[in-house]
């Protein structure tokens, strides 16, 4: 299991020096955003040259790129948003093995109109359900053409709100290129210490045949989050259920500042090094 983070952490607009400034701050791998060259983060077009860059930016800084995101809203209550959102996602997947990489994340969205990540309480309806398993479906199959995985990740505000609904969503596709980014922070709002290590458990080993990716965002006692190391998950708790699962894949933190991310490295760092010790 190696650390990384997201790498539109950092305030510079290159692939190299995001993945540099990465490897300075102590990590070993990101999940790079598109919008860490300057543009879009969902571009229309990617170009040869620059999938090209990206490659050579990993391979001349040492660092890793596990993932790249690809989040648009998959039920976004607009079918021509979505179809726009679809299009860019497919751009996405068809360049990341240019781009080195093999696992492209996802949002799997909200009848929100304006914002992504916000709860709609029709989210829990049929028709959200049978979008979300349109979407899935069209780009679980460029996927499979491309030989990339999907990172699903079960999000409070989102149609896939619970591991229980990304379990069904993996057994309904059928598809084995979806995966899953689980997100211990995403699980609950707030809980007493018990019940969130009980959330986070039954998460584990629900989905431990899917887990590509880790994150590492933390809760607040009042709900907000928080960086890693600085609230109340228990981190040795969740990393030694997924060393128990099986899981040796990326521990991702985001959800921090620049300035934190060394602090954060290191706090990491030292879960690891206690979970393997223990």
């Amino acid at each position: 299991m190696e650390i990384g983070i997201f790498a539109k952490t950092f305030a510079v607009q290159s692939a190299l020096a995001s993945l540099t400034a990465a490897r300075e701050a102590g990590y070993a791998v990101v999940q790079f955003n598109m919008a860490v060259l300057g543009g879009a983060s969902m571009p229309e077009t990617i170009a040869p040259a620059t999938c090209a860059e990206i490659a050579a930016a990993s391979a001349q800084s040492g660092v890793a790129v596990a993932a790249v995101s690809g989040t648009y809203n998959m039920i976004h209550p607009d079918k021509a948003v979505r179809d726009d959102g679809f299009a860019r996602l497919a751009t996405l997947i068809r360049a990341a093995p240019r781009m080195g990489i093999r696992l492209v994340t996802l949002c799997t969205g909200t009848r929100h109109a304006t914002d992504q990540w916000a709860h709609h309480p029709d989210n829990a309806g049929a028709a959200a359900w049978r979008d979300l398993m349109v979407e899935m479906a069209r780009a679980a199959a460029i996927a499979e053409e491309c030989n990339v995985d999907l990172g699903v990740e079960p999000e409070l505000a989102n149609v896939v709100s619970s591991a229980t609904l990304g379990r069904r969503l993996i057994d309904a596709l059928g598809s084995p290129r979806v995966k899953i980014v689980l997100d211990p922070a995403n699980l609950f709002e707030v809980a007493p210490a018990a019940e969130a290590r009980s959330i986070i458990a039954q998460a584990v080993d629900l989905l431990a045949d899917r887990i590509a990716m880790a994150h590492a965002k933390d809760r607040r006692a009042d709900g907000g989050f928080a960086a890693a190391g600085s609230g109340v998950i228990d981190f040795p708790h969740f990393v030694g259920k997924l060393r128990a699962a099986g899981f040796d894949g990326p521990l991702v933190t985001h959800g921090l500042s620049e300035a934190e991310a060394p602090k954060v490295a290191s706090f990491l760092h030292r879960v690891l090094a206690g979970a393997a010790a223990a």
